[in-house]
């Protein structure tokens, strides 16, 4: 089974992917991510995604998860992709990619929050610089403020998670990932959450709407 799950950022869209793979046995396929670690290293990627806020050539993203995919053992296990597609020239790649592969995309998950709502919790969110762990200071904080509970790395507040950063990338997510719902409706394969609930809430619903179509 190959999931998409989408919605503006601070959604929880990838607590919620990561919850699925382990429950399911996914590979969680976190397009931010990916393109993060690729920043580390390429300067013209990191001014896109960290400076600018906008989105990576199309081409560029698929060609990284197509070989974490391979790296992770196939499309065989199911792929829930966080993150992707973004826009139309995503999502038809994407798409094609899969059926070169006789496979197709099984369900699109749309959880849904307010503007408001995204600013104050990404504005809140901190991220381990060592293992990449998130928490929020409001909601979801460390037991020892500035240190990661996983690793004991410390916590940053990244510069996509600042607020004039995340406003820009909510413009983007109106303009060119909002237009997919129509398509994913019409491929029969969206259904909707709402995202202002608790992490087990929505959990629950994602996991009858997953094993329903399983």
């Amino acid at each position: 089974m190959n999931i998409l799950i989408f919605g503006p950022q601070g959604s929880g869209k990838g607590t919620q992917a990561q919850l699925l793979a382990e429950r399911f046995g996914f590979i969680h396929i976190e397009a931010g991510n990916l393109l993060r670690e690729v920043a580390k290293t390429d300067a013209r990627i990191n001014e896109i995604i960290n400076i600018k806020g906008e989105l990576v050539p199309a081409e560029e993203t698929l060609l990284l998860i197509e070989k974490k995919i391979e790296d992770s053992g196939g499309l065989s296990k199911g792929v829930i992709f966080d993150g992707i597609p973004r826009a139309h020239d995503q999502y038809a790649p994407l798409k094609a990619w899969l059926e070169k592969h006789g496979q197709k995309v099984d369900l699109a998950l749309l959880i849904t929050i307010d503007e408001e709502e995204t600013v104050k919790r990404l504005s809140s969110r901190r991220v381990c610089e060592k293992c990449g762990e998130v928490f929020n200071i409001v909601t979801n904080p460390p037991k020892v403020e500035g240190v990661c509970d996983i690793c004991g790395g410390t916590l940053i507040h990244r510069t996509d998670d600042q607020p004039e950063t995340i406003k820009k990338r909510l413009k983007l997510y109106h303009e060119r990932t909002e237009p997919l719902i129509s398509e994913f409706r019409k491929d029969g394969i969206l259904q909707e959450f709402d995202g202002g609930r608790s992490i087990e809430e929505i959990q629950g619903d994602l996991i009858k709407v997953i094993e329903e179509r399983m």
